[in-house]
């Protein structure tokens, strides 16, 4: 099974930047763009590091709650009601390859962590605009 651009980014983009108050343009073309660039899509596809269309790592996936999301409990809320109730206690990894808009959250939540702390360490403030891949910003 395929999924096109167009029903990825109608589909699942769109609807969980919605879900979380963060929808634009830019944001929708940003997420594609990173799903995009990757050398082989799918979310089965054989990858080398990192899990699901945004190649997350495990490790990035837990320091973003550890380190971000732990600190902001009303969008943690938000991401937490997308992931499935069983699977995410026993391997919330796991959700990262099955769950198209949880992981869709992460890789956004990711992308913004890191604008925020590359502005910040250059002087500037978190509500500018960057660019990269999502496995680039951990």
């Amino acid at each position: 099974m395929y999924i096109t651009a167009e029903h990825l980014r109608e589909q699942v983009i769109k609807p969980t930047l919605e879900y979380l108050g963060a929808y634009s343009t830019d944001a929708e073309r940003e997420l594609l763009e990173a799903v995009l660039q990757q050398p082989e899509i799918g979310l089965f596809s054989r990858q080398s590091e990192g899990l699901g269309l945004f190649r997350i790592t495990s490790h990035q996936h837990r320091d973003l709650w550890d380190r971000y999301l732990a600190f902001r409990p009303d969008i943690a809320s938000r991401v937490r009601g997308l992931a499935s109730q069983r699977a995410f206690l026993s391997n919330p990894d796991s959700e990262l390859q099955t769950n198209l808009s949880y992981c869709t959250a992460i890789a956004w939540l990711l992308l913004q962590r890191a604008r925020s702390t590359d502005l910040w360490s250059q002087g500037g403030s978190p509500s500018g605009s960057g660019r990269g891949s999502v496995a680039a910003h951990a």
